[in-house]
């Protein structure tokens, strides 16, 4: 199970625990205050395992670890939990390097410990159970980088369960609605992710932009975020169901609001579907370049 510092990871690794299974659960940090919580609130049965998704040598130490003490059963399930993203801009406004940093967490990492764990999972006919997010399916204002890397995650699990299907091994994807998890809700975290920002922006997309435009996104995002619901229940059960129910939903959405904005995504037109997630999220400005006192100003000039 990755990703278990804080939020869904955490929650889902104190849950199994209890009901009895010996779970590895890898952390960033074996220091953080999650991982110290787990350690207090668990039984000897889990695991805490260091792991950075982006380190081949991380991944490769926690695979022979597992293989180190499943050899002889087999791996039942596979928790792809872990995810990242610290950039709220349009994808012009994002650095290439944050689209990258995304892809290597959200995608390449859980590939990679997925790969690795396959010849254990296929002995047990067991399961595998990733969280991806609605950002991989729609084109959320100002979530290019984490929604690409989701959209890359969900095509591949999708592939592995067809592709599994002969093994017995039974692929299922989780995509929740907004719960307040690790950083998410920090608007300290998001102000400073701002800055950084802008700071690496260069001036003709600054002038273009403005500094302001940057701003009201970071702003309505906060705001959006302060309504994330705090019980993380729906998604653990969702997990739970993934890895042991006789028929797993290949599809798991637990949260409000989903449903109709899943149908909106599939039945209506484009136009629609941009307002709709515009209302919902975020709703930018217009970029400095394109308002009319700007104009005015030029032509003043």
């Amino acid at each position: 199970l990755s990703g278990c510092d804080s939020g869904f990871g955490q929650a889902t690794a104190r849950h199994l625990d209890i009901m009895g299974f010996r779970v590895f659960a890898s952390v960033l940090d074996l220091q953080s205050p999650g991982a110290q919580e787990l350690r207090q609130s668990c039984s000897t049965r889990l695991t805490l395992l260091q792991m950075d998704l982006t380190k081949t040598e991380d991944i490769q130490r926690v695979l022979q670890h597992i293989q180190a003490h499943t050899n002889s059963t087999g791996l039942w399930g596979l928790v792809n939990n872990a995810g990242f993203n610290d950039t709220i801009a349009d994808a012009e406004l994002s650095p290439l390097g944050k689209f990258r940093t995304c892809m290597e967490v959200n995608f390449f990492g859980s590939l990679e410990l997925t790969k690795g764990l396959l010849p254990l999972l296929r002995s047990a006919g067991g399961r595998i159970v990733t969280v991806s997010s609605p950002a991989g399916d729609m084109p959320f204002p100002c979530l290019a980088a984490y929604g690409a890397s989701k959209a890359a995650l969900s095509l591949v699990m999708d592939t592995f369960r067809s592709e599994l299907q002969p093994w017995g091994i039974k692929v299922s994807l989780i995509l929740p609605g907004y719960y307040k998890t690790g950083t998410t809700c920090d608007p300290a975290f998001w102000n400073l992710q701002k800055q950084q920002l802008l700071a690496s922006l260069p001036q003709e997309l600054l002038h273009a932009y403005g500094e302001d435009y940057v701003e009201e996104i970071n702003q309505q995002f906060i705001q959006f975020m302060k309504v994330a619901v705090e019980d993380l229940s729906a998604v653990v059960n969702s997990i739970t169901e993934g890895l042991l129910a006789a028929n797993p939903a290949v599809r798991y959405y637990p949260g409000q609001g989903l449903g109709i904005m899943y149908f909106i995504h599939r039945y209506l037109p484009y136009f629609v579907r941009d307002l709709f997630l515009k209302g919902f999220f975020i709703n930018p400005k217009l970029p400095r370049a394109l308002r009319r006192e700007h104009h005015n100003d030029v032509k003043k000039a």
